[in-house]
């Protein structure tokens, strides 16, 4: 209930809102993880997958901060994706003690597999589970993520 002419939540139910929506977001996010093709990669190497296909070529050092972990943890997340033919080295157009790795024709298949299965098995959910009103008040939340998020 409102506290204020404004329609705001009160503080603590606005800390119960937000515990709510993280707690359900990291559900959602759990149930993506499950519908995805396990395959042999863990999920740092799928976060490396998808942080090179949507930002490009990057570095380890640039990959490792990222992700917030060591440059030498990185090097080992990458190497295997480098032998599983996922990402390829070439060498840094401006700093010749650099390697800019990126995806191959295969790892760019093996993402965009991860999303579509990932994007099929939500479609479906929200088909079957929510009511047609339901699924605009869902389109109406999404616009809101989108904001909150929105730096």
């Amino acid at each position: 209930m409102p506290d204020n002419e404004a329609g705001r939540l009160p503080g603590q139910d606005q800390e119960r809102a937000a515990a709510d929506l993280a707690a359900a977001v990291s559900q959602l996010m759990r149930r993506l993880r499950v519908a995805s093709p396990q395959g042999a990669l863990t999920p740092s190497q799928r976060t490396v997958l998808g942080r090179l296909a949507g930002g490009g070529p990057a570095t380890i050092a640039d990959l490792a901060r990222a992700e917030l972990v060591r440059p030498q943890s990185m090097r080992v997340i990458v190497g295997k994706l480098e032998e599983l033919d996922l990402v390829a080295r070439s060498p840094h157009p401006t700093d010749g003690r650099q390697v800019l790795f990126s995806l191959t024709e295969h790892g760019r298949e093996a993402v965009a597999s991860v999303r579509h299965s990932k994007h099929a098995w939500l479609a479906d959910a929200i088909a079957h589970r929510l009511s047609p009103d339901e699924q605009r008040t869902l389109r109406d939340a999404t616009r809101l993520l989108q904001r909150l998020v929105k730096e």
